[in-house]
């Protein structure tokens, strides 16, 4: 399943199935599970572990060096979990010393070309990152958010679940889940309705976050009063719990 132009080295470790495209070069120190796809002229290096069933295309730069010029080579690695998706061109870095030393994507994500992961951030699942997105080291995208076409967002950004950044928004503030945001800089837009549908929430619950969304940010209230407010509704709104856990959890501050 290794194409006679491609390049493996012997510290590579391969699992079964694994298929590796014409002219991809794999490094020592790389793990790839059972069942992915490295397609032609990818480059995949560094302390760097893929699992099982991911597709990546050609071209695509995995696991270098991270882009940060403290870098003095101190190890650190890049690990991808499963079935994921990942298009021409992008680029996905390890981590630093800085930080956990780990830049880490979960599972099922959907990452399209010219996508750029730096160094230490961490992805969950089932995410979609559109053609350019870019996002800076230390970022952090909770689960099923999608991020618009060049998008990007500023070091130490956090983005919540099912989130929704619209096409060239400029995040330098965090993104609280359910919430939709665009603009440069980008602001909040509401709640994002259509992509809770998609995931199985009630109209309902679609209702009680759009309420915790309007206490939030057209109450007039302080942040501190509001979440207290929407807190009080915890016990009969669960749902809300991702939403005010995203938002004690910012450490830039919230979109607002």
């Amino acid at each position: 399943m290794i194409h006679p132009t491609a390049i493996v080295d012997p510290g590579a470790e391969l699992g079964s199935g694994v298929q590796v495209g014409p002219y991809a070069v794999i490094g020592s120190g790389v793990q790839i599970d059972d069942g992915s796809s490295i397609g032609a002229h990818a480059v995949i290096c560094g302390a760097t572990s893929i699992g099982k069933e991911n597709r990546i295309f050609h071209f695509a730069s995995i696991g270098e060096d991270p882009q940060d010029k403290k870098y003095k080579g101190e190890p650190t690695r890049l690990v991808i979990g499963d079935r994921n998706t990942i298009r021409e061109f992008c680029t996905l870095n390890r981590g630093t010393s800085k930080d956990q030393g780990i830049t880490r994507i979960g599972d099922d994500n959907w990452i399209m070309a010219y996508v750029h992961v730096a160094h230490d951030c961490q992805i969950g699942n089932d995410n979609v990152l559109a053609n350019n997105t870019t996002l800076a080291g230390h970022v952090r995208v909770g689960h099923h958010s999608v991020l618009g076409g060049f998008a990007g967002a500023h070091q130490y950004c956090q983005i919540g679940s099912y989130a929704f950044l619209g096409m060239y928004s400029g995040l330098t503030r965090d993104v609280p889940s359910y919430c939709m945001v665009s603009g440069r800089p980008a602001v909040p837009k509401g709640v994002n309705a259509e992509g809770l549908r998609r995931h199985g929430f009630t109209a309902e619950q679609i209702r009680n976050i759009r309420r915790a969304y309007r206490t939030l940010y057209r109450s007039g209230l302080k942040l501190q009063e509001a979440l207290e407010q929407i807190e009080s509704d915890l016990a009969r709104q669960p749902e809300l719990e991702e939403f005010v856990t995203s938002i004690r959890a910012s450490s830039r501050s919230i979109v607002r």
